[in-house]
């Protein structure tokens, strides 16, 4: 028989890892709770946004969490089970780049700003003729660290954190390490779809409804973030195949560019897309792949792109 439901307040939220904060919400193994979390800006990106307020947004409002979640009987060395249960993103999102972020900012030194319809929770119009299937998940979800003191919400760690792994769905299951007791569990940054690499810096961010189940599996202990999927990755996406392009070169953030960068010509010369949006439809779509690690001195890195999002 399922667990108890409880729901989080919206306003129970914070935006560092930490140990001492204390908890929003106490819960047993076995529960579930129901988070109605804001976009990674915090709300200071709206509908009604441009694209020079991206430098604007107010960092103390940025990587908003819900939690932290105590669960009752998990101790350091046992690892807490996450059961993905529902994922429902809000009427609206947003994706954006600006200087110096990203995998191209030699390439986009400006700002930009894409607003999405969300309000039929299945598909995005990026224009007319293409569509973006909507996969939801949340790019942050970890446990408090061990170390004492605040740690920044932005980079991941072993006890998770923005992981931003595009295949935490509905139906998966995360698997985290307890560093703390209760293991004081977050999560935030959600994204109504984004593909392998974020490359313009950005998924769809969106304001989303998340429940999640959690169990303590006691005495199991893993050294960082694993997951159990439920079935084919990209499911959503694989229907009429992929355009893939490469790069190769002797460094992989180089290939990982280059791969980009091509795929990024073919939208602009073969679909009529801008650079611009181009750009954003890599980020939210397009899954980079390492296809190539051992044969070096060379490293080579795919670029794929989902032909169901041209209509």
């Amino acid at each position: 028989m399922a667990g108890k439901t409880h729901h989080l307040s919206p306003e129970e939220i914070h935006n560092v890892w930490d140990n001492s904060l204390k908890p929003a919400l106490e819960i047993n193994s076995g529960e579930a709770v129901v988070f109605e979390l804001k976009d990674v800006s915090g709300g200071t990106i709206t509908p009604s946004s441009k694209a020079e307020d991206l430098p604007k947004r107010d960092p103390n409002r940025m990587y908003p969490l819900g939690g932290p979640i105590y669960v009752a009987d998990a101790k350091p060395g046992d690892t807490l089970e996450v059961n993905i249960l529902n994922l429902e993103p809000g009427d609206w999102g947003w994706t954006g780049f600006m200087p110096e972020r990203g995998l191209l900012p030699e390439d986009f030194p400006y700002c930009y700003l894409k607003h999405w319809d969300l309000s039929n929770h299945k598909t995005a119009q990026l224009r007319p003729g293409v569509i973006v299937p909507l996969d939801p998940f949340c790019g942050t979800m970890g446990l408090a660290p061990k170390d004492n003191g605040a740690h920044s919400t932005r980079p991941p760690d072993l006890f998770g954190g923005n992981m931003d792994i595009r295949h935490l769905t509905a139906g998966t299951t995360l698997l985290l390490p307890v560093q703390v007791d209760g293991g004081l569990f977050s999560c935030g940054d959600c994204h109504s779809a984004q593909g392998d690499g974020e490359v313009c810096l950005t998924g769809i961010e969106s304001p989303m409804k998340v429940t999640l189940r959690f169990k303590v599996r006691k005495g199991k202990s893993i050294p960082s973030p694993q997951f159990i999927t439920s079935g084919p990755l990209t499911r959503k996406y694989d229907l009429k195949g992929y355009y893939a392009t490469t790069g190769i070169s002797k460094d992989l953030m180089s290939s990982a560019k280059t791969a980009v960068r091509n795929m990024i010509d073919y939208l602009t010369f073969n679909r009529g897309l801008t650079r611009d949006e181009a750009y954003v439809l890599c980020s939210v779509v397009a899954d980079l792949k390492i296809s190539e690690l051992v044969d070096m001195p060379n490293f080579l890195v795919s670029c794929y792109m989902p032909l169901c999002v041209f209509r």
